[in-house]
């Protein structure tokens, strides 16, 4: 009875279930692309092979919100603490062609001591003032190749080469040249430090706190840790807000269609019951078939999810998209199916309720 209900009208059957599988879809992707952006950020700054990072007082730990350069001279002091091996000072920009990103103005014989060195896909490393180095991800997005010229915040740079992604930021500029296109003469945003053993990190940054009272100083642990969207409260209005819109459509849809499925089948409702079919029984059907259309489209939705992150990825290369958290499938499909059981409840509801002798008279 259950599926010659769903395949009376195939038009509404697919609608209810597109519905559904868009709730899971919209909250998959949402959530996977906050999560994603996050952990891809954090992951790219612990790609820089620190073990320390220091940040002039009142610093967000999201790297690039404070104006507020430090003197490049506290370098000088931070290497002369015990089991420091290098530090390397950073100056940080925004960017905005090509998606919002961050520049690192590097010194590079100290970066390439804390981070190991750049893997190179294409092209050397920083030469000249104007020269400029793009990862691999950024490069694919925008097409760039080596020697190409590319113009950011006014000014002229030369790709000096393409290197391999994960080591902080996408777009890395001599230090010197972030001075002067920011008016900011020996100054840094970030020092990285690199201890003589990971072992040492906790007293390194123990150290650098007493010295430095009313700097941000975090372990590159402690970092990740902080990279998470319960530490933003907005991130989590936003989740929330997207939520309950993929919720609200699945509900109204749900709900539209078990009511005109109710209007539609009065007469055949008033039949069971004058046979001696149950209110449970009545409620029971109409249930279960709200849940036999939500599972489909959970399915749907899943698989939705999927491949629009492929297609995302290949559209927007430097995005990232984390789909590998099992709870938050567990979490879209109980809101899913919770939202839908909702919206089938009242149409349920009613259908009990209808009278026999109505019923079989309707029209």
């Amino acid at each position: 009875m259950i599926m010659e209900n769903v395949l009376h009208r195939p038009v509404r059957t697919v609608i209810s279930i597109l519905a559904v599988a868009l709730e899971v879809g919209m909250v998959l992707l949402v959530v996977g692309m906050t999560h994603g952006l996050l952990n891809e950020a954090a992951r790219r700054v612990e790609g820089v092979g620190a073990d320390v990072m220091v940040q002039p007082p009142g610093s967000s730990f999201l790297l690039g919100l404070t104006s507020a350069p430090m003197t490049i001279k506290l370098g000088n002091l931070l290497s002369e603490l015990p089991h420091v091996k290098v530090v390397t000072p950073v100056l940080l920009q925004f960017n905005t062609t090509g998606g919002l990103n961050l520049i690192y103005g590097i010194d590079m014989a100290t970066f390439d001591q804390v981070s190991g060195g750049f893997v190179y896909h294409a092209g050397g490393p920083l030469k000249n003032p104007d020269d400029i180095l793009v990862d691999d991800w950024y490069a694919k997005a925008n097409h760039f190749t080596v020697g190409q010229t590319m113009n950011l915040k006014n000014h002229d740079f030369r790709v000096a080469g393409i290197v391999e992604h994960g080591k902080g930021a996408r777009l890395f500029i001599p230090l010197q040249t972030a001075e002067e296109m920011t008016a900011s003469h020996d100054q840094a945003n970030i020092f990285f430090v690199k201890c003589t053993d990971p072992g040492y990190t906790d007293d390194v940054a123990a150290q650098v706190r007493s010295r430095l009272p009313n700097y941000q100083v975090l372990s590159i642990r402690e970092y990740m840790s902080l990279m998470t969207s319960n530490n933003l409260p907005a991130l989590n209005a936003f989740i929330a807000a997207m939520i309950a819109v993929a919720i609200a459509i699945g509900f109204l849809v749900i709900f539209l269609s078990m009511y005109t499925t109710i209007t539609e089948r009065t007469r055949e409702i008033g039949i069971l019951k004058s046979l001696g079919a149950s209110k449970r029984f009545i409620i029971s059907i109409i249930l279960r078939e709200t849940t036999l259309l939500t599972a489909i489209g959970i399915l749907g939705g899943c698989v939705g999810a999927v491949v629009a992150r492929k297609v995302i990825l290949e559209a927007f290369p430097t995005l990232s998209i984390d789909l590998s958290d099992a709870g938050w499938w567990l979490r879209a499909a109980a809101l899913a199916l919770g939202g839908s059981l909702m919206g089938a409840f009242y149409p349920a509801m009613r259908a009990a309720q209808l009278d026999p002798v109505d019923a079989l008279a309707y029209e």
